[in-house]
């Protein structure tokens, strides 16, 4: 199941990780992040224990998407050492996801 990145736990879980992060910026409202959650949940499946995938719900962690200078959603961030590496906009197919996770690891 996918992690739930806040405001509050997002330098722990994600910049100080040591593993590869997808955080998927998403909103209840938003028809294109309501369509990729079912890939997001397949992506921590397969990748689980390799890479460490979330979702960020805008409305209620507006801190973390403003730090990252989130505009539009479904956004989703590729991050390793505290940086991002890639970054996908609006909903993708799972091969797309799949293709920026494995260049990185």
């Amino acid at each position: 199941m996918a992690l739930q990145f806040t405001d509050a736990n997002f330098d722990t879980e994600v910049i100080h990780s040591e593993k590869l992060s997808v955080v998927d910026f998403w909103a209840e409202w938003c028809g294109p992040c309501r369509a990729i959650g079912p890939v997001i949940e397949e992506l921590a499946k397969d990748y689980d224990g390799k890479v460490k995938v979330g979702k960020v719900n805008v409305d209620e962690n507006p801190q973390v998407s403003m730090n990252f200078g989130i505009t539009s959603i479904p956004a989703i961030l590729f991050i390793k050492d505290g940086k991002v590496v890639d970054k996908l906009v609006g909903a993708q197919p799972k091969a797309n996801f799949v293709k920026k996770i494995e260049q990185h690891l």
